[in-house]
């Protein structure tokens, strides 16, 4: 079953006092980075804090971001850090096919030599440049042994760096890059994808809430999130309103007599619903039972 994401907290490595802070948030996942929060210096010495962080919070999902493919330290984060209770990695740069079947390749050897169960370890490419964009929905749909992938995560900063244009509060140059990649996930029958973290301004609560209803509209899950007062805004966005899961009840309730009399379309308070639209309400409902398992 995918990974539920509507907030995945990113918090520093080499931060032990920040982790747990971030745990003891509603973040539904924590991302404990050794990547771009953690300078050269501590990114080796940083990999034993995820250890006896993931060993003291066995009930949380925590992910951990790696170092990239081509970087010295790859094979030591997956040595180092990778430890039973990580239930997945976050794995940067991520442009090619080739990218998700030599992460495999390394995940597979480690589950083996560890006795992990096989594709246990779950993987979350980030899609941070014009090639990867370009290539998503080769990268979301690689059959790899064991299946790999549960979503990709979209990273806005190092997507615009490598476009030379500039984040802006209203979003426009980000449109194209979520929409494809929202497409190519669905295409390839995964997961939603999870959204870039909001950075322009993080203490405009009303700038966050208008970006992430944006993702939301292009059929993103859930969004990155970079700061602890960030989550329950997000958190709100990504869950079904009130109003929403009772209007889906009504309408899975009323055409489930309907259907079980033989009729397949109906009519519900001047709207007509068929299958299509039973199958949204009763999305609805399974994220809304699958919230409610967390709390």
């Amino acid at each position: 079953m995918p990974t539920l994401i509507r907030t995945a907290l990113f918090v520093p490595a080499n931060r032990p006092d920040r982790i747990e802070k971030a745990i003891a948030t509603r973040a539904d996942v924590i991302i404990i980075d050794l990547e771009d929060a953690v300078p050269l210096s501590e990114k080796e010495s940083s990999r034993s804090n995820v250890r006896e962080k993931v060993a003291l919070f066995p009930e949380r999902v925590i992910l951990v971001r790696i170092n990239p493919l081509d970087s010295p330290f790859v094979k030591g984060d997956l040595n180092e850090a990778i430890v039973k209770g990580v239930n997945g990695i976050v794995l940067p740069k991520v442009d090619k096919v080739e990218d998700v079947h030599t992460i495999n390749s390394l995940l597979h050897k480690l589950e083996k030599d560890r006795s992990f169960p096989d594709g246990s370890i779950r993987v979350f490419p980030l899609i941070e440049s014009a090639v990867a964009v370009q290539h998503i929905y080769d990268i979301v749909s690689t059959k790899t042994r064991p299946d790999r992938i549960d979503t990709v995560m979209f990273g806005a900063a190092d997507y615009t760096l490598d476009m030379g244009i500039e984040m802006t509060m209203k979003g426009d140059e980000l449109f194209y890059a979520r929409s494809r990649i929202a497409i190519a996930c669905r295409a390839a029958d995964i997961a939603p994808p999870v959204d870039t973290p909001f950075m322009i301004d993080l203490e405009n609560t009303e700038a966050l809430i208008s970006d992430a209803k944006r993702a939301k509209e292009l059929g993103f899950q859930g969004k990155l999130v970079i700061h602890p007062d960030q989550v329950e805004p997000c958190n709100k966005i990504f869950s079904p309103l009130p109003e929403e899961i009772k209007k889906a009840e009504k309408i899975v309730n009323a055409f489930e007599e309907a259907e079980a009399e033989g009729v397949a379309a109906i009519r519900l308070e001047g709207k007509f619903i068929d299958y299509p639209v039973v199958k949204r309400s009763r999305d609805i409902l399974a994220l809304a039972a699958a919230i409610d398992r967390k709390r």
